[in-house]
C-alpha cells in the first residue's frame, strides 16, 4: 500500500493536491479528500456532488488511460467557486456521450456535466487535466460561462 498525503498549496489559490496510483481503490481516497476539503472550507453542502465528480473523473482516467499515477486537485478559485480536477499523462480528451439510461457505463461525463457549473479539459505537453467547477451559491446562472480551452501550465 502506498501512503499518499494531501498537500496544501503554498502559493496561489487555496487548494490541496494528492498524487494517487491509478487503481480502483484510489477513487475512495479521492472522494474522502474532496469531502474533507469542502468540510474544512465550510461548504459541506457541495460534498456529495464533489465526490461524484471526482469519482467520475478519476474513473475515466482508470478506464481510458494506461497512466500509472493521477493527480487530484481541489482549489477554491473564488469565494463561490470550487474546482475539482484530475490530471493524467494521457493526451486523449474525454468525450461527452449522449445519456443512455440503459447503458451500464459511459455516463460519467454526463453526470459531471449535470452536477457542475461548468467543466472542461486542458491539454499540456505532459498530458491533460479534466476539471469541473461547483458554485457555492444556491442560484447558479441559467447558462454556464464557456469553458476556457486551456490554462497556463502550473
Amino acid at each position: 500500500m502506498t501512503l499518499t498525503i494531501a498537500t496544501p498549496h503554498a502559493i496561489g489559490r487555496p487548494g490541496y493536491t494528492m498524487l494517487l496510483p491509478c487503481r480502483p481503490e484510489s477513487v475512495r481516497r479521492a472522494r474522502a479528500l474532496v469531502s474533507s476539503v469542502l468540510e474544512t472550507w465550510g461548504i459541506r453542502s457541495l460534498a456529495e456532488d464533489g465526490e461524484v465528480i471526482v469519482s467520475e473523473l478519476l474513473t475515466n482516467t482508470l478506464d481510458h488511460t494506461t497512466c500509472p499515477m493521477a493527480r487530484v486537485v481541489i482549489e477554491r478559485c473564488m469565494d463561490d467557486v470550487v474546482r475539482i480536477e484530475v490530471a493524467d499523462g494521457s493526451h486523449t480528451r474525454p468525450q461527452l456521450k449522449d445519456d443512455d439510461a440503459a447503458a451500464e457505463s459511459g455516463r460519467g461525463l454526463f453526470l459531471v456535466d449535470a452536477l457542475s457549473w461548468r467543466w472542461g479539459c486542458d491539454e499540456y505537453a505532459w498530458g491533460k487535466s479534466t476539471w469541473a467547477e461547483l458554485k457555492t451559491m444556491t442560484a447558479a446562472p441559467s447558462a454556464p460561462h464557456p469553458a476556457p480551452t486551456s490554462e497556463s501550465a502550473r
